[in-house]
């Protein structure tokens, strides 16, 4: 990708349980230019991760991710996110139980709004899960980098990072539904 030729940027913000689980699945693809893991939806400026993980933030984790819309478009970014999460769950994400670790999409437009809702109501008609979907649809607000050490985990320390998505039951559940 040529910086010469105008690199557009725009932010999608998804939260799917473990941020440490939702970098890689977005991190390899052309147009990505960064994700980071952090903190959004709460009521707390500048929270921590035990503030967060306590539940009395209102913070979800969550990725942000910078993108080129040119290169990779938002509703391909939807489409690797389904594929991540289990959309059904309402209180939390495989063993990560609470509401750090519900499902989201924040929005950062009108347009991303509409093709969140539409990419959603698809996979509801789908027939894929038994159950409905759940996966909420907020406007963006406050995102918080989340501490250095969460940032690019599966990077740092691989067999941590592949061992606790297997026992996570998120790897099974993504074979199960999505292979």
């Amino acid at each position: 990708m040529s910086e010469s030729h105008g690199e557009q940027r725009e932010l999608a913000t998804f939260a799917g349980g473990c941020f440490w689980c939702m970098v890689k699945p977005f991190d390899q693809w052309p147009g990505i230019i960064s994700v980071i893991s952090g903190y959004t939806g709460g009521h707390t400026e500048n929270p921590t991760y035990a503030e967060v993980c306590s539940g009395t933030t209102g913070h979800y984790e969550a990725v942000q991710i910078t993108f080129d819309p040119a290169v990779f478009p938002y509703e391909k970014l939807l489409d690797v996110y389904w594929q991540q999460i289990d959309p059904t769950d309402a209180g939390g994400q495989f063993v990560d139980r609470g509401s750090s670790y519900k499902t989201a999409i924040f929005y950062h437009s009108e347009a991303q709004r509409q093709t969140a809702e539409a990419s959603k109501q698809a996979l509801g008609a789908s027939g894929r899960f038994a159950k409905p979907i759940v996966t909420e649809i907020i406007e963006a607000g406050p995102f918080y980098p989340a501490e250095g050490y969460h940032q690019d985990f599966y990077k740092k320390d691989p067999s941590h990072y592949q061992g606790y998505r297997s026992a996570s039951g998120r790897d099974a559940f993504i074979q199960a539904h999505w292979r």
